[in-house]
């Protein structure tokens, strides 16, 4: 078990060799049986699981001879081989074999890894691969006709070997490559050193000038590139999510290195993208096809892109509408998400689209994957795909159905995205991880970049995907233009915004300087004008509404003594809250507001002179203010930022859909400071 978890984990180690959850290892070995009598044992890799973290839970034990004698069927449903396979497991509460497991056991070898290497994808996915694989490995190879994983694909790799004995691997059309061993040791080196000979062959092939074809497009300037994707990557969230279930959001990823933008430019770009997805494992990910963005003019305009994207899209849905009415047959399966997964902008961009940025990361390796193995299938004779037919089939596959039956349901903010700003402080915080909870992607933005930075570590310990930090100032218009879009590059568009950066100071109307009330107001007032005008502008160009929540204080509904200039900005962020709900409603824009009081412990708010300050004010020891606060409510209870981040929470998901202009006081109760 040792060799083999080892083994697997080198391999799924180099995403060019195996795609995340995707290829199946196993041995043969021997064991006993719950009556402690010996068995032959073939341990292979559960499904679903992934090869790059395998552990020895994540592999089967099955007994190998009852595995072996369904070899001598002519045919078997994937239903029934299911069935009989789970008669066949030694363990009864271990994860379902692999579909490839009788591939596994059928072949007479001890070690057998499948894995779907980009070179070796390149011969299977090469209209003459067949007399490639001839050319390059002579004998050590055997070809295997395309057929859907499962029995028949079994019987087929077991066919092929007994024609060809000397094989020490197996080109599977379509799909990826099959190589054994007697030793850990042996199948792994095999399985380099034939990928090693493939690439090297094929590189031999590739015309480096033009693999493929003449430049077409200009490739877009990075600086030019950053401004047009700000504002189009939240058209395309916004109208592919519209396609998705009430409540649901997509996550966008985005390429622009130089060997994509290499294919985005040149001449065969439509020709070979259309052709379809490399392999089997690909079309969960990136569907069968993409969706390529007609030529467009060198300089291209946002607005005119964004209406080309729009029009694109309703075009793929009704394609992909009628490639499912044309393959579904008699299936009662229901179809699934009909918009492109990849899309192709020329001289532009790859972009993709997942359920959360992991998912989107994944398409975009996927489909840099399909780039290089389209570059050396083009350059071996041709380039081919699965028939739209195989591919329906695939994507409809009932063992991957259920493979998706099987995930959790998504939590209330999964896919969304939302945008924090004083986020490094402790409010900003509690309400990132209390988000991240719930699925949601965020960027934390602050004036600090140590602290943010910090806040990001700590945050993402668990999902770093998921978050991301922005230095900004609220009070400077470019650096709030600059979250935005940092916002928009990282997760293509924005949902949520809370707007949260403070700060605070306090002294007698008399003694207080110009200076301090230009100082509080420029944050709290001015940077809150600049927070919500950023969060509305986002929040249009997606037209999915959005929800922007403001974070007050007590002190917008109650008068502080000794706090003129900070009472009087929280009450002008609470009647911004009211003016912006009303300004929102019809685009579904929801705008509510938080009033807390005395958030002390881990506040940097409240620092040693603001504690003095306030404790100076109400004429008691500064060590008594947070029992003095606690005691001043009618619930006796200190309030802390996790409180104000569950206020937060409700305002920022569907619970509170339809609640707009509204403020949530989370003060323990005061009277003085009831809304009214």
């Amino acid at each position: 078990m040792a060799g083999l978890v080892h083994r697997s984990r080198l391999l799924g180690a180099d995403r060019s060799i195996v795609n995340y959850g995707g290829g199946n290892t196993s041995t043969k070995t021997t064991g006993v049986d719950h009556l402690g009598r010996p068995v032959q044992v073939l341990w292979i890799k559960g499904s679903g699981s992934d090869l790059a973290t395998a552990q020895a839970r994540n592999f089967v034990p099955l007994r190998l001879e009852e595995v072996r004698a369904a070899a001598g069927r002519e045919a078997m449903s994937d239903e029934e081989m299911v069935a009989y396979l789970a008669c066949c497991a030694l363990d009864p509460s271990a994860p379902r074999p692999s579909i490839e497991t009788m591939l596994h056991a059928f072949l007479p070898f001890p070690r057998v890894d499948h894995t779907h290497p980009e070179a070796a994808i390149a011969f299977c996915a090469c209209t003459r691969g067949s007399e490639l694989a001839q050319e390059c490995f002579g004998e050590e190879i055997a070809w295997v006709p395309y057929v859907r994983p499962g029995f028949r694909l079994a019987k087929l790799a077991m066919e092929a070997l007994l024609e060809r004995p000397n094989a020490v691997g197996l080109f599977l059309a379509k799909h990826g490559l099959v190589v054994w061993g007697e030793s850990d040791e042996e199948v792994y080196g095999r399985t380099i050193d034939i990928l090693a000979r493939a690439e090297s062959y094929l590189e031999r092939l590739v015309d480096q000038d033009k693999p493929f074809g003449a430049l077409a497009v200009a490739p877009c300037s990075p600086e030019r590139r950053r401004d047009v994707l700000a504002g189009l990557l939240p058209v395309i969230r916004g109208e592919l999510t519209k396609l998705l279930p009430p409540g649901r959001r997509l996550v966008l990823d985005w390429d622009a290195s130089p060997e994509t933008l290499e294919f985005l430019s040149a001449e065969y770009l439509p020709e070979l993208a259309m052709t379809g997805a490399a392999c089997p494992d690909h079309v969960m990910y990136t569907k069968f096809l993409p969706l390529v963005l007609d030529r467009s003019p060198d300089e291209p305009t946002v607005e005119w892109l964004a209406e080309r994207i729009r029009e694109s899209i309703a075009a793929y849905v009704e394609r992909y509408r009628q490639f499912f009415a044309d393959h579904c047959g008699d299936t009662a399966v229901e179809m699934l998400f009909s918009g492109p997964r990849v899309i192709l902008i020329p001289g532009l961009a790859l972009i993709t689209a997942g359920v959360d940025a992991w998912a989107a990361r994944n398409t975009t390796a996927l489909y840099r994957t399909a780039i290089r193995v389209m570059r050396w299938a083009r350059a071996a004779g041709g380039y081919s795909s699965l028939d739209p037919q195989e591919a329906w089939d695939i994507e409809y596959w009932p063992l991957e159905l259920y493979k998706l039956s099987r995930r959790p349901a998504p939590r209330p903010l999964a896919g969304h995205v939302a945008v924090i700003t004083g986020g490094a402080g402790a409010i900003g915080r509690a309400t990132a991880k209390r988000l991240m909870q719930e699925d949601c992607h965020i960027v934390i933005s602050d004036i600090h970049s140590a602290g943010s930075d910090a806040a990001v570590t700590e945050c993402g310990e668990v999902l770093p995907h998921r978050v991301q930090g922005v230095e900004t100032d609220v009070t400077d218009e470019c650096s709030v233009e600059k979250l935005a879009v940092e916002a928009v590059l990282a997760f293509g568009g924005v949902d949520i915004v809370v707007a949260n950066a403070g700060l605070a100071s306090a002294a007698p109307v008399e003694e207080l300087e110009l200076s301090e009330w230009e100082r509080i107001h420029a944050v709290l007032t001015r940077g809150y004008f600049l927070t919500a005008r950023m969060a509305f502008r986002l929040f249009k160009a997606q037209g999915l509404g959005g929800c922007l929540i403001i974070n007050s204080s007590k002190n917008g509904l109650a008068a502080g003594r000794n706090a003129l200039a900070y009472a009087s900005a929280k009450a002008a962020e609470l009647h911004m809250t009211r003016c912006l709900a009303e300004e929102g409603g019809e685009d579904g824009i929801r705008v509510n507001a938080v009033a807390p009081d005395a958030v002390i412990r881990g506040s940097g708010l409240w620092d040693a002179e603001w504690r003095e300050e306030r404790a100076r004010a109400y004429g008691f020891p500064v060590e008594q203010l947070e029992e003095w606060y606690r005691q001043r409510n009618l619930l006796k209870r200190s309030i802390l930022a996790e409180d104000v981040a569950e206020a937060i929470l409700f305002l920022a998901s569907d619970r509170s859909a339809k609640t707009t202009g509204c403020v949530i006081t989370v003060d323990g109760g005061l009277a003085v400071a009831f809304p009214r």
